[in-house]
């Protein structure tokens, strides 16, 4: 067997590196700075071209006026309806859980937005470490620390900064934040559309109430009318004929008023869902139409109108976003560079751990740059920009939508005022006739049947009448939501968005 090997006390032992002059440390920094920017450079050649983003579509191109559309106010339901219209109003914007969703969703994206955000600052860490370790004979230390055990204490505070050179630590906040805005505004839009539910839900049971009421009245007339019949028929003034069609007049009216009371339940059971309520607890809730009035509106739209409504503000953020990420993915190619510094104290045992002989400091800077991906980077950069565009597509989608919303709302708000007008017309007829009927009656010139029979009428015009004004209630509320529905937030142009830098 071989003699063990001997160690050479005088060598084994550990000399300090000789000092490094500090310009000549400044000056190898600065060289490996300038060979980070070559290397940089020669990614820049390897990243291929950039592909033409998917434009967004412009107010000019739209044809939208520069100007204003109608003003709508924040909260433009209460001047609509009773009192307790405004309570469920209140109460439902407050606690129903599809507005709590929407708001964690918000609270989610902002959350997300600072974690980002805290990426580009510098971190900060204190470390204490202790390690009890046996170390070993025939290791490479010598001894006293061969053979015995010792612990290997350091107390270090850590400095550490990724260095933004190429902007993407920018890009990724501005995406993260144009999300939380898309977030925002899809709460607010969110409660838009829980308000108009819940306004047109309103409207909806007013105008079933008033059918009903006026199908009440409806039945009282043909039950005279069927008496009527019943007397003529046994005097041999009217036909057996005469008599059924009176009872098959009575008996669809009848089953009508089945349906409407069926119809007015169901909708008190929406109505409590939407406001987070119990089925029950608006049994007895009965809105009047006459309690609506409908206020004079511009007819105008204007090119602020892709700024009011918050689906497209969503949209718009959303594709921004997407932008900022195409951004992202490009400075992918470029290498990336961390700045790291440390100072503490390092000893075996802690008798010596704060001397000032155990003090030890240094700086880490490190780059990294890309060189065979096998196609990874030019996938990552060609899913963002399909992104993108997806985006942009989405956005614009949605403008065209949102414009021919608004003018089919604007549209159908004049077409109903034209009807109204109209109708109002037939339903003075129908009282005149019924005027008519009752003084030939009463001078013996006509009998009761017809009478009953203009009566009849003028009860259909007036429920004519009264679907009607539901009906421009219910479309003034789509009118108003197509508008924005009180929602605003800052003006900003569509279009591309500003990172223009080169893959």
């Amino acid at each position: 067997m071989p003699p063990p090997i001997q160690a050479n006390p005088e060598a084994m032992t550990l000399h300090p590196l000789n000092p490094v002059n500090p310009d000549r440390r400044t000056q190898r920094i600065f060289r490996w700075l300038g060979g980070a920017l070559v290397l940089s450079t020669l990614a820049a050649c390897s990243s291929g071209p950039m592909r033409p983003p998917t434009r967004m579509l412009t107010p000019e191109q739209l044809q939208l006026p520069d100007r204003a559309s109608p003003s709508i106010g924040a909260q433009w339901w209460q001047n609509w309806g009773d009192a307790r219209l405004q309570n469920l109003m209140a109460q439902a914007l407050r606690e129903h859980p599809s507005l709590a969703q929407a708001q964690a969703r918000l609270e989610r994206m902002q959350a997300l937005a600072g974690v980002t955000r805290s990426a580009s600052q510098p971190q900060a860490a204190l470390s204490a470490e202790q390690v009890r370790q046996r170390y070993s004979e025939h290791g490479i230390l010598p001894p006293p620390l061969a053979g015995h055990t010792w612990s290997n204490n350091t107390v270090q505070i850590g400095l550490g900064w990724n260095l933004d050179l190429w902007g993407e630590q920018r890009s990724a906040l501005a995406a993260a934040l144009g999300q939380a805005r898309a977030a925002e505004a899809d709460a607010a839009l969110a409660a838009q559309v829980l308000s108009t539910q819940i306004l047109r839900g309103i409207v909806g049971l007013a105008r079933l109430l008033a059918q009903s009421q006026s199908n009440a009245q409806m039945l009282q007339v043909r039950e005279q009318a069927q008496r009527l019949a019943h007397q003529r028929h046994a005097a041999g003034l009217d036909t057996r004929i005469d008599q059924a069609l009176s009872e098959t007049s009575l008996a669809e009216w009848q089953a009508q008023d089945v349906g409407l009371q069926e119809q007015i339940v169901l909708m008190r059971h929406q109505l409590a869902t939407l406001c987070g309520l119990p089925l029950q607890a608006l049994a007895d809730y009965a809105p009047r139409l006459q309690d609506f009035a409908l206020s004079p509106l511009p007819v105008t739209l204007g090119a602020d109108l892709l700024g009011r409504r918050p689906d497209v503000v969503a949209a718009r953020w959303r594709a921004e976003a997407a932008q900022d990420q195409v951004h992202v993915a490009q400075t992918q190619f470029y290498p990336s560079m961390h700045l790291g510094l440390f100072a503490g104290y390092n000893a075996l045992g802690t008798e010596h751990l704060l001397d000032a002989g155990s003090r030890q400091y240094g700086i880490a800077p490190a780059v990294r740059l890309p060189l065979f991906e096998g196609g990874r980077l030019h996938a990552q950069l060609n899913s963002r920009e399909a992104e993108r565009n997806l985006a942009v597509a989405q956005y614009n989608q949605t403008v065209l939508d949102a414009i021919r919303e608004a003018a089919d709302a604007l549209h159908s708000d004049q077409a109903t005022a034209t009807q109204s007008q109209t109708q109002a017309q037939a339903l003075h007829a129908t009282r005149l006739a019924h005027a008519l009927a009752r003084q030939r009656a009463q001078a013996g010139l006509g009998n009761q049947l017809s009478v009953l029979n203009a009566q009849a009428a003028e009860i259909a015009q007036e429920r004519v009448v009264s679907d009607l004004f539901a009906r421009q209630l219910d479309v003034r509320v789509q009118l108003i939501k197509a508008l924005g529905g009180g929602w605003e937030t800052e003006s900003v142009t569509p279009g591309s968005t500003t990172h223009t830098a080169g893959r």
